[in-house]
């Protein structure tokens, strides 16, 4: 569980007296991710989910929750922020900023099946072009930036097969440039437990505060490097047939093009090495915190090490 910032009943039934969501029922702390405070507020109106940002700057926040109402009136099964009674998404609690969205129905796919994958890409499909009307812009906060300091914070920790690795990877992704790569607002951060399913069909998609913009193809990456495991425990090559099905399905919204089929092996490499790169900077680098999880970095060391060895195309959809 990530609770950084402990928030009470009867705060909260203070806080809630700005937004017109009835009176506080329950409050539950979200036993997941490690970013920000999460909670699951039940009030006499509805369900609800409340956020306290622990790090993000405040100047990107309106990118995340306008981004998210934008989809959400787009009909993408996304969390849409509530607003207050000044009609504002943003709020402070407890000294952090704060926001309210709607609660998704549904329960994450522990172990996706080639359906759930089709799923996934005509989500992604769907998101991504509703996504070019959206007016905001915030360049991908974890990018090719982010990477060279977080790989500056970390080396001192890793051993020498780990920093020859790092080294190469950051090299070799500097020399990749892909100017014609559509470009929009990408989710970033796509993992399975991002995802809810109810009868199998995905309900709901959560957690945009990695969003950015960034090419769409690298969302694709982010996906199969999770998704398309062929045994996310034991064996992390891409799985075919889950991959091409993740693939063949955005195809059909959004047609990919030549150029993003050569940038694919690429880009899944990027994918390894921004995921490899957070969690061993949160691993070795944790904030003070209650009962704070940190995920193995050594997952996508392993992941990364694959994609560079043999990237696993099927990129033919």
């Amino acid at each position: 569980m990530s609770v950084f910032t402990p928030v009470s009943e009867a705060e909260l039934a203070q806080w809630l007296r700005n937004y017109s969501v009835g009176t506080l029922v329950g409050l539950e702390p979200i036993k997941a991710g490690i970013e920000n405070t999460n909670y699951f507020v039940t009030t006499a109106q509805g369900r609800y989910v409340l956020t306290l940002f622990e790090r993000l700057p405040a100047d990107e926040l309106p990118f995340y929750l306008g981004l998210m109402a934008h989809l959400a009136r787009h009909g993408i099964p996304c969390p849409a922020p509530i607003a207050d009674l000044s009609d504002r998404y943003l709020q402070h609690l407890n000294g952090k900023p704060a926001a309210l969205v709607t609660r998704l129905p549904g329960r994450s796919v522990e172990r996706p099946g080639e359906h759930d994958c089709e799923e996934l890409g005509l989500l992604l499909g769907r998101m991504h072009l509703a996504g070019r009307s959206y007016g905001g812009y915030l360049e991908n906060p974890r990018g090719a930036k982010w990477w060279r300091f977080a790989a500056r914070e970390v080396l001192r920790f890793l051993d020498a097969p780990a920093r020859r690795l790092l080294e190469a990877e950051l090299a070799f992704q500097a020399g990749q440039r892909f100017p014609d790569l559509p470009r929009g607002p990408v989710h970033a951060d796509l993992f399975r437990d991002n995802a809810l399913f109810s009868e199998g069909r995905i309900s709901g998609v959560i957690d945009f505060y990695f969003a950015g913009v960034d090419a769409l193809l690298y969302d694709l990456a982010v996906c199969a490097n999770d998704w398309c495991l062929a045994d996310p425990a034991a064996d992390r090559r891409l799985d075919e047939k889950r991959t091409r099905a993740l693939l063949a399905a955005y195809h059909s919204l959004r047609p990919l093009g030549e150029a993003e089929r050569q940038a694919w092996p690429a880009l899944l490499r990027a994918a390894a090495l921004r995921f490899w790169l957070s969690r061993l900077y949160d691993f070795h680098l944790p904030r003070p915190g209650m009962l704070v999880h940190a995920h193995d970095p050594g997952q996508f060391r392993d992941i990364l090490e694959r994609r560079v060895a043999a990237p696993g195309c099927w990129i033919d959809a």
